[in-house]
């Protein structure tokens, strides 16, 4: 290693002069340099007798060093590249200008970047901070442990309001935003103790166990606005006026269509959507449709168009809204159609494989009974759902079983195949069908946001929180990392490679802490190998050349080598 002063004269007859400590290797046979850390903020004192020595001399090696230079130490520090990655992200969405520059604002900060970066509970973000550099490069001089963490999550969960409507706002800038998607999931929770767990109908089919609701807005881009947290019991169409309520009152939307799925947005649902003016697009069940085939003007034929439309009369009630014309937009889906048609063909296949089994062991066995044979064939046909279509007989005088088919039925059952019916009460004047259809479709956005948020990259469940201020803070720190990594995904989609693989190759890049005797140590950021720098270049970000180290203090309760055995 070695250091040495570039100098670069510009027309002015100025210079700007540059130290960098540098190295030399070895690739292919050939000698090239690389830099290993920028030392001009270095004072010039402690390197004025190391820049005037020879280039033997200025080899920092134990056997070349100067005795009268400096002692120059450099040691291999934290991880930066995917902290300022997230950091300076985070800045260009204007998450940092929101959540302040108090203490506790860069905190709720730091903890958006550990979730991106390495999702977990308090305490694994709290050990993040000894290997990754936030705590530097946010500015957090106080130092923290796992119980400053949660009471943050308590402080977000306060300004969680005024944090979504500052965001909205600069998003909103752009364009007025009339048009959003909104759905819920379920999230098990695997204690007891969370005070929002409650026993509900669970999406992730895990019996037994308590759960939380989640209630999630975004955009038609699927761009996150508002995350709502519910008791484990709370019914999709309570959350749905909740949602009403604070777009009209805290966004102050006006002419807001609202699009869900079809268990979503009923009656109730479409009342408060009205009754604040909004409208709605949401899809009807298959019990539905075929109410609605047998009213006059709608008919099986409709649906082989391309898009079938038909307007009906909205029926007068006592509400106090007037109720609004509604319409109906017909598809039929043929690739669904093939895939019912093929998974209906595997069930029947394997009917058949349990009914010749049993055959055979009739057969060979006079010990087995047939009315076991039978219960368990009857069963197997009932959990298929294929009863009516397909009936398991037994042969006359025989111990045996064979299964009839009745087209009849099947064709009965098949006729809704890939079928579909997407209703709205949006003026036709406002949108045409096709709209109406293709903002529908846009439902699968905030469905991809569920799926990174809750199993994927940042992993909102398991829950590590109790009480429901820290419930609602942690949801809203994995709304605002979502941000993040959906600004990352557009920047990488080029690149063939993931946001989490992208992050985990940037956090090979650390800080190079310069030790020079008599002065403050300082950090330096090498320049990143091509790949990681393409990488960079794609989002926008420019890695600092000097970072001041702060030693923030952390703090465990926890020591992991104390509960080893």
């Amino acid at each position: 290693m070695y250091i040495t002063e570039v100098v670069r004269p510009y027309p002015n007859g100025k210079a700007s002069r540059c130290s960098l400590l540098r190295e030399s290797y070895r690739e292919n046979g050939k000698v090239k340099n690389r830099t290993l850390a920028n030392l001009t903020a270095l004072p010039a004192e402690a390197l004025k007798h190391t820049l005037r020595q020879p280039a033997q001399a200025r080899t920092l090696s134990q056997s070349s060093a100067n005795a009268t230079a400096p002692a120059v130490t450099v040691t291999q520090g934290l991880s930066i590249g995917a902290v300022a990655t997230v950091y300076q992200v985070a800045q260009t969405l204007g998450i940092r200008q929101v959540l302040g520059n108090s203490p506790q604002g860069k905190l709720a900060l730091r903890q958006v970047i550990a979730r991106v970066i390495q999702p977990g509970s308090c305490l694994a973000s709290v050990r993040l901070a000894r290997e990754h550099a936030a705590c530097d490069l946010v500015r957090l001089t106080d130092g923290f442990g796992e119980d400053d963490l949660y009471a943050n999550l308590a402080w977000l969960s306060e300004r969680q309001l005024r944090v979504e409507k500052a965001l909205f706002r600069r998003h909103a800038d752009a364009q007025a935003v009339e048009l959003f998607l909104y759905d819920v999931t379920s999230s098990y929770l695997e204690g007891e103790h969370n005070v929002l767990g409650a026993y509900g109908y669970c999406r992730d089919k895990k019996r037994g166990k308590p759960q939380i609701v989640v209630g999630l807005v975004t955009d038609a881009q699927g761009e996150p606005v508002s995350v709502e947290v519910f008791r484990g019991n709370t019914s999709d169409v309570s959350t749905l006026t909740a949602q009403v309520r604070k777009l009209a009152q805290a966004f102050g939307c006006r002419r807001v269509t609202l699009v869900g799925d079809r268990g979503l947005i009923k009656q109730v649902g479409i009342e408060a959507l009205q009754a604040k003016d909004f409208y709605f697009i949401s899809a009807t069940t298959k019990a539905q449709i075929e109410t609605l085939l047998k009213q006059e003007g709608i008919e099986m034929a409709l649906f082989d168009r391309p898009l079938g439309e038909v307007k009906l009369a909205a029926q007068a009630d006592s509400g106090s809204v007037e109720p609004r014309s509604l319409r109906y937009i017909l598809k039929r889906n043929p690739v669904r159609v093939q895939e019912l048609a093929h998974n209906r063909q595997l069930k029947k296949a394997a009917l058949e494989k349990r009914l010749h089994d049993y055959n055979q062991k009739l057969a060979r066995s006079r010990r087995a009974q047939l009315a076991v044979a039978r219960r368990d064939l009857l069963g197997y046909l009932a959990k298929l759902k294929l009863e009516g279509w397909l009936t398991v007989r037994k042969r006359r005088g025989q111990r045996q079983f064979y299964l009839i088919e009745d087209q009849t039925v099947l064709a009965e059952h098949i006729k809704l195949d890939g079928c579909y019916v997407i209703r709205t009460d949006l003026p036709a004047q406002a949108a045409d069908a096709q709209t109406v259809h293709e903002r529908y479709r846009d439902l699968a956005n905030v469905e991809q946001g569920f799926r990174t948020c809750k199993t994927g990259h940042l992993e909102m469940r398991p829950w590590f929180v109790t009480c429901e201020a820290s419930t609602r803070g942690h949801a809203l720190v994995v709304m605002l990392a979502y941000k993040i990594v959906r600004y990352l995904a557009h920047c990488w989609k080029p690149f063939d490679i993931e946001v989490v693989e992208a992050l985990e190759a940037l956090k090979q890049i650390t800080l190079v802490t310069v030790h020079v005797a008599g002065y403050p140590a300082y950090q330096s950021v090498p320049t990143p190998r091509p790949e990681l720098a393409q990488l960079l270049s794609a989002a926008g970000i420019e890695l600092p050349q000097i970072l001041p180290h702060l030693e923030s203090r952390v703090v465990t309760r926890k020591n992991i080598s104390e509960s080893r055995k």
